[in-house]
């Protein structure tokens, strides 16, 4: 019999809780996205997450521990080598990634790779750096617009994205572009996770917006996924946020976009007041992108308590055959050097109406615990290749 007929996993993009024991190797000794942001603020007000044991896996100012949590806490290792998004979300789901995606953070793309580029899609490019999508736009939208040449950036992800204006560049053109560009990073070494088509509207600085047809091509996943168990087994695999593009559609049988982490806690209520069987998998990214790599921990701590109300309301939604499951896919420091993702736990707290018992579970070697608890709740068998085991059973 199932245990859970609904089961909701929330990851709170790049909420680590402190370094893993292989950071130093990463660059990353000392970090602790959590811990150094309630610091640096001076405390956090986090009724929901504290009353979930969240304050018990690291010291947080302001926010003590509780003696006794609404449900299990635990902090997860990873695995898998690299510190990326699709790295820790694959993983969750039960592949082991031994190499990593490629970035070009520090010195931009090759040379080789933008001619290349260039050739195919006819397109002079500039930018070829690091940077944030608003700060590439206000550079150098105005000589795009102008001239037709094609702003190619990237972050500190695996990625690789393209600028278009949507009334100069064109979305048709802009998407051709983005297809030959995935098509050539295919390469094993040019291998990003995404290649991403970034349009947007405007005529001059200050006034350019990125609008909502962005489009996102994906690497799929190495290999089967819980989430593929899940849909063969006829089980509803709901996506919230960037879970479409992380798995590239993969083993998911409806998607949503959202506009903001707030946003995707909305979408998250509001299936949460529906009834289906199966899994809703939610990936919150503003942590990540508007304050983990922008290194600004105010933000990010505004962030965590906007989604601590959020939260709140989801609690109180959560029925007898519900478990809520909260983690992250990796860490990212807004106290560290650079604006790269950083080596840490994640935290993984779970909660439903139903348990009974509470409090400190081991430490977990792999993000995977969470797919074969999923599986094994739903009797589903874990594909082939994928690693991670149940916790089910103490979960109780």
């Amino acid at each position: 019999m199932k245990k859970y007929k609904r089961i909701f996993v929330v990851v709170m993009d790049s909420l680590g809780v402190g370094e893993l024991p292989d950071a130093k190797d990463y660059g990353d000794s000392g970090t602790n996205t959590l811990g150094h942001i309630a610091q640096t603020v001076g405390g956090l007000h986090i009724p929901n997450l504290q009353g979930l044991g969240l304050a018990n896996l690291c010291p947080l100012e302001g926010v003590s521990p509780v003696s006794r949590p609404k449900g299990y806490f635990t902090r997860l290792k990873e695995a898998s080598t690299g510190k990326d998004t699709m790295t820790g979300h694959w993983e969750m789901m039960g592949l082991h990634i031994t190499k990593p995606f490629k970035t070009f953070t520090e010195n931009g793309f090759p040379q080789e790779l933008l001619d290349e580029l260039s050739a195919r899609t006819g397109r002079v490019i500039i930018g070829n750096k690091s940077a944030s999508g608003t700060e590439i736009l206000e550079e150098l939208a105005e000589e795009e617009i102008a001239t037709g040449h094609m702003i190619v950036y990237t972050s500190a992800d695996s990625v690789l994205q393209i600028c278009g204006n949507e009334e100069t560049f064109g979305l048709e053109e802009l998407y051709r572009c983005c297809e030959i560009a995935r098509e050539i990073t295919m390469k094993d070494e040019w291998k990003v996770g995404r290649v991403i088509a970034r349009p947007y509207v405007g005529k001059k600085r200050g006034e350019f917006k990125r609008t909502s047809n962005r489009h996102d091509y994906a690497l799929k996943p190495y290999g089967q996924t819980a989430l593929n168990a899940l849909k063969n087994a006829g089980l509803d695999v709901i996506s919230v946020g960037k879970i479409f593009d992380i798995f590239d559609g993969e083993g998911l049988t409806q998607s949503n976009k959202s506009k903001s982490s707030v946003h995707g806690m909305e979408q998250t209520i509001e299936i949460a007041k529906r009834d289906f069987t199966g899994l809703c998998y939610v990936n919150l990214v503003d942590f990540d992108a508007l304050w983990g790599h922008r290194r600004d921990p105010y933000g990010y701590a505004q962030e965590i308590e906007r989604f601590d109300v959020k939260l709140g309301e989801l609690l109180k939604l959560l029925q007898e055959e519900d478990l809520l499951i909260i983690t992250a896919d990796h860490g990212n420091d807004p106290t560290h050097t650079g604006t790269d993702h950083t080596r840490e736990h994640v935290p993984f707290l779970a909660y439903s109406p139903a348990m009974k018992g509470y409090g400190k579970l081991e430490e977990e070697e792999t993000f995977a615990v969470i797919g074969a608890t999923i599986a094994d709740n739903f009797e589903v068998s874990m594909p082939e290749g994928t690693i991670g085991s149940s916790v089910l059973e103490r979960l109780c």
